[in-house]
C-alpha cells in the first residue's frame, strides 16, 4: 500500500468513526432548558468537539491498523471480491 493509499484509507475511517463518535452524549440546549436566542433549540449546548476528534482518532487508529495488517498480508485479496471471476 502506498502512502497516498494509507492516508486516504485512514482519512475515511476517521471521518466514519468521527460520524459515529458525535451524537454519543449529546444534549441539546432544549434538553438543558437554555435555549439561546436566535438558534433552534436542537442545537448542542456543549459539542465538545476537542474531545470527540481525540477520541475518534484512537479508535479510527486502531481501525487503521487492522485495516493495514488485513489490506497487505493477503487474506482478503481482489480476487476474493470479484463475483464474476468466481462465476466465470
Amino acid at each position: 500500500m502506498s502512502i497516498t493509499g494509507a492516508l486516504i484509507l485512514f482519512s475515511i475511517t476517521w471521518f466514519m468513526v468521527f460520524f459515529c463518535v458525535l451524537p454519543v452524549r449529546f444534549q441539546s440546549q432544549a434538553d438543558r432548558g437554555n435555549v439561546v436566542p436566535g438558534t433552534p433549540a436542537s442545537a448542542p449546548e456543549d459539542a465538545m468537539i476537542g474531545k470527540k476528534a481525540k477520541i475518534t482518532t484512537a479508535i479510527a487508529l486502531v481501525i487503521f491498523v487492522l485495516l493495514y495488517l488485513v489490506i497487505n498480508s493477503g487474506w482478503i485479496t481482489v480476487n476474493n471480491m470479484d463475483v464474476f471471476h468466481v462465476m466465470g
